[in-house]
């Protein structure tokens, strides 16, 4: 896969995958498009990328056999608690102790197959999300960009490419603007490599001065370009060397030399034992896997400890006996301490979680992020595209000295024919948002207002030549592809007919240099020169703040001589874009000024912040970006859920609050926010970034909103929140996020709109861009967790009824002097079988609860072993071990005659009737126990008659529970119906179950039956009370007022800051 059959003759170095003329370094772009039968302008057909994928392979290396069956099966035999069992096993045959040495075979060989056949689905789920969450590519097909995975991209496809950026495949480029990349993976080279589209080289030119070509793997370090795929998979240059990629590293640890390479002796030792080390912590399982993995694996070894100290008890109780039913008894007691499937259980879990994550739009890279998204107590997100729909319109543009430009409403946003254009001499702030579709001067054609207006046509080149978005139209109608921003201010100038192509083919604009968007000085300029009047301008877009603050030049009235740019003019400009920021609308400004200046050689040469100067302001563009329909409802979500959400933004902070308030972030009004919180609750990242950490501290609040974010704020505001022992998850999507997610406890990247270094430094991916998948992921975190809560209670419940069961029924002895056992061995070892790997991984697949939404996040200090967890374990165990223990007592000694014969451990007799019934009564029971048990935590504090709290089913809606997990159901029905036949067919009943046929005692197991669901049911309504008082105590509030009680009560100010660490560890 990833490749087609071997030609006959061997790929050459720099070729395409079907070898063209020449290699495509040595030919010009145009020729190479040609000749691969592609469009540098719309790209391939989806028909024709589906047929060049059939026909090329998928776009992947040749990375090695995947999901290992073989190793699967090792991995089955050899570990720590199969050892255990295949001790127990030899142990059995040693002492000819052969019916009880077959049954454990029996068990081994289940769990080894069992094991193999979930464990080998597990892993095929984790192969194919792995290639999920493998790097996208920004492809051209049909006239529309859109992301693609890489190992979908095809010779002949058009790519585009921006910083962060991994190359898909190798590319000829075609465009290139300060496009720089970093191939050290390839050439060992260092330094980023500048890439330039017009050369041609020699086709024998090594692969590091092919600077005409990008190569896969390669990552983009500046600039943005686009190009054509020539080859991929193994026909890249990194191909050649996919073996040195596969190599992992070494399973031995060094030996610590000195500087001349020798080594003393001790130190090959010292390595020696840490390999074994290594070696025996691997197999053990606790230095491998997830923090809970490994956790589980340490709990397992202790219990191994416990059950070789319960082996020692049994013997000792039988002054060690070398009898050998007393002898496999001990081991049938340790056994029972062992939780075989545990690990296997808990794997198949994640998997299944991971699966489902998919299906929701969340793609899960790391698998620790699945334990820490439960916990998570704060999300800071960002807005465009994650909280808001990403498609953008420009709605209103404002040049001082004409007034402002409105568009009305399009049902396209890409279609610059669609919505009217309508004028007024007045400013934004003059203009009621009501009179929207009611100017004075609406309906006018472009013509018109074009029409003996320079103003409006030197901002229409600063809109148009300033971007780098291409909006076109095509047979199917017009398309567009580029940044969302500036694809809407690009769709704004088309409806003037100043787009961006025709200035560049028919108006003589050319373009000289380009200085991308920086995040610190969030602006982005060009220079282009006018062929008609040889003059060379700049175009600069960007934050208003930042754009007023480069400009010295403004036109007041049309026709009139550009003039000095005053502070009051500044604050009228600053109003204005309030008025608009007010209104929802992202706004920003527009600015130009001619450069004369030397031009040509690299971007580098050129001194940005002397060109970014001495500015004329232009006017201001108003952008809205819907909120998404379920983000509202997702953020209410997250409220009751305990989690506190923040919006951390590049917009200006009336937008950012503006739509911060439409979805719930701040509270709906202003007139009950303390006047002292009101700069805590919205800020910008200026005033943020100027307090240190000690004045953050003593903030009585962290902001909700954060406006004109940069990278560094996003670090801070992480830190901040780690201080307060808070738990974040951060959203990001651009290069510079990444010390921000890597920061975060859980980094969350933009599937869609992310760039690949971004996702490389995320725990999760959402294939969506939406917020509400974020909701999402910490559901199934937090269903995962609970799901793993339930499996392990209700094995370690089991393994404690058992012990004590085992343990406390040695006091049964004959007139020997030797302990009579409640349960023979051969039913110790059913009951593990049965009633636990099943039942748990029944468990491990429910749904989530109906209230787990409604609970404070989780603490990952305490992890899954709370003190509601621990003091269940103990009471369903003891309650169990009591009622098993009762049953053997009531039939023995209550309805029989009491231990009447010698050896009803080893065989069937008439004298030992009694007790074989006892014993069967008791296996019955703890069976039934262990099953019901398994139901009964579906809900760890909901009756099992009542799960659904809101359903009007009040006595049937047990039953939709109990089959709606058919895997749970068909698992437990199992476990009834085998027990009728280890009791009632000969032989097997005597012989190898030390048991026999009962009937009447069916009533005791009935009784003890309703007592287990009577004692649970009770218990959990003691919790149900219990955990409703708690509540109760907090007090009742509405949502909003709950949430923002800090804010809007001034009182709770002061005791807030005091304190906030205490309450935040409490939650």
């Amino acid at each position: 896969m990833g490749k087609k059959p071997t030609d006959e003759e061997p790929h050459v170095s720099g070729q395409a995958n079907k070898p063209i003329s020449q290699p495509p370094h040595a030919l010009p772009h145009a020729t190479v498009t040609e000749e691969l039968k592609a469009n540098a302008e719309d790209g391939l057909s989806e028909q024709e990328a589906k047929s060049r994928l059939e026909e090329y392979g998928r776009n992947e290396l040749d990375d090695g056999p995947g999901v290992q069956p073989v190793k699967i099966l090792i991995r089955q035999v050899a570990n720590a608690m199969m050892l255990v069992l295949i001790l127990a096993m030899a142990v059995s045959f040693g002492i000819a102790s052969y019916i009880e040495g077959g049954v454990i075979s029996a068990v081994i060989i289940l769990n080894i197959i069992v094991g193999f056949f979930q464990e080998f689905n597990a892993e095929k789920t984790m192969d194919s999300l792995r290639s999920l969450s493998s790097p996208t590519a920004v492809a051209v097909r049909g006239g529309t960009t859109i992301t693609v995975p890489t190992a979908e991209i095809v010779p002949g496809d058009v790519v585009e490419l921006k910083t962060g950026d991994t190359v898909p495949a190798d590319i000829r480029l075609v465009e290139a603007m300060n496009f720089e990349t970093d191939e050290a993976l390839l050439t060992g080279e260092s330094l980023p490599v500048t890439k330039e589209t017009e050369s041609t080289f020699d086709k024998d030119i090594g692969a590091g001065d092919r600077l005409n070509v990008a190569f896969s793997s390669s990552t983009v370090t500046k600039g943005r370009a686009r190009g054509v795929v020539f080859a991929t998979g193994m026909k890249t240059e990194i191909g050649t060397i996919a073996a040195a990629l596969r190599a992992t590293g070494k399973k031995t640890r060094p030996v610590k030399r000195k500087p001349d390479g020798s080594a003393k002796p001790h130190r090959y030792a010292q390595a020696w034992g840490l390999t074994a080390g290594d070696f025996v912590g691997t197999f053990l399982g606790v230095n491998v896997g997830t923090p809970l993995q490994r956790k589980l694996s340490k709990l397992a070894i202790l219990l191994f400890g416990v059950a070789v100290v319960c082996a020692i008890i049994v013997l000792a109780a039988n002054s060690f006996s070398s009898n050998k039913e007393v002898i496999i008894y001990a081991v049938a007691t340790g056994l029972s301490m062992i939780p075989a499937c545990l690990i296997v259980v808990l794997t198949i879990t994640m998997a299944a979680g991971t699966k489902r994550m998919v299906e929701r739009h969340v793609i899960v890279r790391r698998l620790d992020s699945l334990e820490a998204l439960g916990a998570v107590t704060d999300i800071c997100s960002d807005k465009t595209g994650t909280l808001t729909q990403g498609k953008m319109v420009a709605k209103r543009a404002w040049i001082p000295c004409v007034g402002t430009y409105a568009v009305g409403t399009s049902n396209d946003p890409v279609d610059p024919t669609q919505g009217d254009l309508s004028h007024t001499e007045q400013p934004p702030t003059a203009i009621k948002v009501e009179s929207e579709n009611n100017d004075e001067k609406g309906g006018k054609s472009h013509e018109d207002l074009l029409d003996d207006n320079a103003p409006l046509k030197d901002y229409l080149n600063v809109a148009s030549l300033a971007n780098l978005a291409h909006v076109h139209k095509t047979e199917d109608g017009w398309k567009a592809r580029g940044d969302p921003t500036e694809i809407a201010i690009q769709v704004f100038v088309s409806r003037f007919n100043w787009n961006r192509e025709r200035l560049t083919k028919e108006e003589s604009w050319s373009q000289v240099a380009e200085f991308p968007f920086d995040s610190e000085v969030k602006k982005m300029s060009v220079i282009f020169a006018n062929k008609n009047t040889s003059k060379n301008m700049v175009f600069t877009k960007g934050a208003v703040e930042r754009i007023i603050g480069s400009c010295n030049l403004v036109r007041l009235e049309r026709g009139a001589e550009l003039t000095e740019m005053t502070e009051d003019f500044r604050s009228t400009i600053l109003e204005n874009m309030e008025a608009l920021a007010a209104q929802g609308l992202r706004v920003l400004a527009l600015a130009s000024k001619e450069y004369k200046g030397e031009t040509g050689g690299d971007d580098t040469a050129y001194d940005r912040a002397a060109i970014e100067s001495e500015l004329t302001f232009q006017g201001l563009i108003g952008l809205y970006d819907p909120p998404r329909v379920e983000s509202a409802g997702a953020v209410k979500e997250c409220h009751q859920a305990g989690i506190t959400v923040h919006m951390l933004t590049g917009d200006h902070p009336g937008t950012a609050k503006a739509i911060a308030r439409q979805v719930g972030i701040v509270p709906s009004s202003d007139a009950a926010v303390a006047k002292d919180v009101a700069d805590a609750m919205v800020t910008t990242a200026s005033a943020f970034d100027k307090m240190s950490d000690e004045e953050i501290d003593k903030l009585p609040v962290l902001p909700l909103v954060i406006a004109r974010c940069s990278p560094t704020t996003k670090v801070r505001m992480i830190e901040a929140l780690h201080r307060r022992n808070c738990f974040a998850a951060m959203t990001g999507d651009g290069v510079n996020d990444s010390p921000s997610l890597k920061r975060a406890d859980v980094g969350i990247a933009m599937g869609m709109a992310g760039s690949d270094v971004a996702k490389d430094a995320s725990d999760i991916v959402l294939t969506d861009d939406n917020f509400a998948s974020i909701l999402n992921a910490i559901e199934e975190g937090r269903r995962m967790f609970d799901n793993i809560q339930k499996f392990v209670l209700h094995l370690l419940s089991e393994n404690i009824a058992q012990a004590c069961t085992l343990l406390i029924g040695l006091a049964f002895k004959d007139s020997s002097g030797q302990s009579v056992f409640p349960l023979a061995p051969v039913e110790i070892l059913w009951v593990i079988m049965i009633t636990s790997g099943m039942p748990d991984m029944g468990l491990g697949l429910e749904i989530a609860a109906p209230d787990i939404m409604a609970r404070p996040p989780q603490s990952l200090k305490t992890g899954i072993f709370t003190r509601e967890i621990i003091v269940d374990i103990l009471v369903y165990g003891i309650w169990m071990a009591c009622l098993c223990l009762s049953s053997f007592t009531i039939v023995l000694f209550g309805f029989g005659d009491g231990i009447q014969g010698l050896n009803c451990n080893g065989s069937y007799s008439e004298e030992c009737d009694t007790v074989f019934r006892a014993r069967a009564t008791t296996f019955v029971c703890l069976t039934w126990f262990a099953l019901f048990l398994a139901w009964e935590m579906v809900n760890m504090r909901r009756s099992f008659f009542r799960m659904q709290p809101k359903s009007k089913k009040y006595f049937t809606q047990w039953m939709y529970d109990v089959w709606r997990n058919q895997f749970l159901f068909w698992a437990v029905i199992a476990g009834f119906v085998t027990i009728f036949p280890t009791l009632y067919i000969p032989v097997i009943n005597h012989v190898v179950f030390k048991h026999t046929g009962i009937s009447w005692e069916w009533g005791v197991v009935l009784v003890e039956a309703l007592l287990f669901f009577g004692g649970v049911e009770c218990w959990k309504w003691a919790k149900r009370i219990y955990f409703r008082r708690t509540a109760k105590k907090t007090g009742q509030a509405d949502l909003e007022s709950m949430v923002f009680s800090r804010y809007l009560n001034s009182d709770s100010v002061s005791s807030e800051s005091e304190g906030q660490v205490d309450e935040k560890k409490a939650g």
